[in-house]
């Protein structure tokens, strides 16, 4: 896969450019299109995001991995910092991206962070449908970022994980644009909540995280009436994403809620050679739906 991508930059109507990297089939004809969506503070290069599109196109698909506003190689392509509520500049990159694919399907696979984007694009084409979108699947999503944002900061070794990543990502927007950005005081915080609180303060018209993190969450019936066929793919161990919520999901026909025992976050390791088992899951899925269409 890697060998055949190329580098694309997707850009919105409202100017907005998202990085990414297509990599077409090359000796066999294409079954589709694959877009993967990675998690927060993840990036194209992610092992996930790599695994599965390297196991997705040995079975024929082509893939498209998709960035997320500063993350990966991408800081320099937009002033404004990259928020979990910025929907509508992803929507739009996938909008294209179906487009662009003309009659081949299209399947989009997020995990995480990029999950809970998928299932709001899903929602979103209820007011604009995407003809040619075939199947969403979300691996782990984040469906309360109020409860993930607290489950993150009780791990230490979580925390400073993603802590050190987040910061990192910021010295690198404020070095690009240094005559907007300062965020000197935010290095010597402790907490990702503390972070969040902070950011949101200097940088955002929101008055609280609890109004910022509502505007992202999906609880409940939030998202019980999607257009598409979705698969929700979560696990009862997971350490960042309570399974209890998952639960209480109101869901259509459509939707089909996949919960293991184990699996962790993203894992669903299978197997001696610690392979994730939604590679070839989602890979036979998405030959299935082709072969009864």
């Amino acid at each position: 896969m890697c060998d055949a991508a190329r580098e694309m930059i997707m850009t919105t109507s409202g100017g907005i450019r998202l990085l990414g990297f297509y990599s077409p089939q090359k000796s066999k004809k294409s079954r589709g299109l694959v877009v993967l969506l990675h998690g927060w503070e993840g990036s194209v290069a992610s092992t996930y995001i790599l695994c599965t599109g390297n196991a997705l196109y040995g079975r024929g698909y082509d893939i498209f991995r998709l960035n997320f506003r500063d993350h990966g190689d991408s800081h320099h392509l937009n002033q404004g910092i990259f928020y979990a509520v910025l929907l509508e500049e992803v929507f739009e990159a996938v909008h294209q991206l179906c487009r662009n694919a003309k009659q081949k399907p299209v399947f989009l696979t997020g995990f995480s962070l990029g999950g809970n984007f998928a299932l709001r694009i899903a929602r979103k084409m209820l007011q604009t449908p995407i003809p040619n979108l075939r199947h969403v699947a979300a691996i782990s999503p984040v469906l309360d970022p109020a409860k993930s944002t607290s489950k993150i900061d009780q791990y230490p070794l979580i925390r400073i994980y993603f802590l050190k990543k987040w910061i990192q990502s910021l010295k690198k927007k404020q070095k690009l644009f240094p005559a907007i950005y300062d965020f000197a005081d935010l290095q010597s915080l402790k907490t990702v909540q503390a972070v969040t609180d902070r950011l949101l303060q200097k940088y955002s018209d929101f008055k609280s995280a609890c109004e910022y993190f509502k505007e992202y969450s999906l609880l409940e019936d939030t998202i019980k009436d999607l257009p598409v066929p979705v698969t929700i793919i979560t696990a009862k161990d997971d350490p960042i994403i309570p399974v209890a919520d998952f639960y209480r999901l109101e869901l259509n026909h459509r939707t089909n809620l996949v919960i293991h025992a184990f699996g962790g976050h993203n894992g669903f390791i299978d197997g001696f050679f610690l392979k994730s088992w939604y590679e070839q899951k989602l890979a036979d899925m998405f030959d299935q739906i082709i072969l009864s269409a």
